[in-house]
């Protein structure tokens, strides 16, 4: 049986665990080890099942936590070249960390397929994920993109489960307190997915075979979980599907949220 839970998810700290019978992985490493380590075992797991960290780009709420992770533990590295390079000038990388450079590549680790795909934010070498688990349940994880990319599309079809970023609501982002540069940056083709962006992705997943969506990385300031699940299932229940019959939605909140069995 395969589980995934964020541990944390919001614009303040990024991380991801999925759980199987043979171990479990990280996606991204964005709050202190502590934290991680308690939030993963709240979750149901431990830090020393953790064979790899996947880094979906360099930006703090994503890698926070990660050198002392990596200095703690014998998990392994991967990321896009473009990321590793720019982990490496961050001095995020032990010397004893082996780093794997994952591009066009598919990799296996403790039975897991891993699969990169290329996102649209503003660093070079920002990825979402696929994974093929033990079990053959499919997931996928994708956050931080400005736009959903005809490549993003295709790699989310077909999976089970998919973690989706709904970042903000246009209209509280425009109304809101960041400054004008920031408002811009956020609704940029290399900013983040809003919640009508990500919304109108979700019944082209259903009928590829997606059953259970995660909302992911809401932003603190620019929306709320009612208003991010709202839009979700306004759009889902337009074209005749249900909550609870036909797919199960759920918002990951800022940290210690619920497993979700695969």
């Amino acid at each position: 049986m395969s589980r995934i839970c964020p541990l944390y998810s919001s614009s303040s700290g990024n991380c991801t665990y999925i759980g199987t019978q043979n171990g479990g992985i990280l996606v991204d490493a964005g709050a202190s080890f502590k934290g991680m380590c308690e939030a993963l075992e709240t979750a149901g797991g431990n830090i020393d099942e953790i064979a790899a960290v996947f880094i979906t780009h360099e930006h703090d709420d994503h890698v926070k936590g990660l050198k002392t992770l990596l200095n703690k533990t014998n998990a392994m590295l991967f990321a896009s070249t473009k990321t590793l390079e720019a982990l490496a000038g961050l001095d995020k990388i032990p010397a004893k960390t082996k780093a794997i450079a994952m591009d066009d590549s598919i990799i296996e680790i403790s039975g897991i397929m891993a699969h990169r795909f290329a996102t649209s934010h503003d660093c070079e070498g920002s990825s979402g994920y696929n994974f093929i688990l033990p079990d053959n349940k499919k997931v996928a994880v994708c956050t931080d993109s400005g736009i959903m990319t005809d490549e993003m599309r295709q790699a989310l079809l077909g999976n089970d489960l998919v973690l989706l970023e709904s970042n903000h609501d246009i209209e509280m982002l425009k109304k809101g307190p960041y400054p004008p540069y920031l408002k811009v940056r956020i609704l940029s083709d290399f900013g983040h997915l809003s919640n009508n962006a990500c919304a109108g992705e979700l019944f082209g997943l259903l009928n590829s075979g997606s059953t259970r969506f995660i909302l992911g990385h809401l932003s603190q300031h620019n929306n709320t979980p009612m208003i991010a699940k709202a839009t979700a299932e306004a759009a889902l229940i337009k074209n005749g599907a249900q909550n609870g019959k036909d797919y199960i939605l759920t918002v990951a909140r800022p940290q210690n949220n619920g497993v979700t069995v695969i």
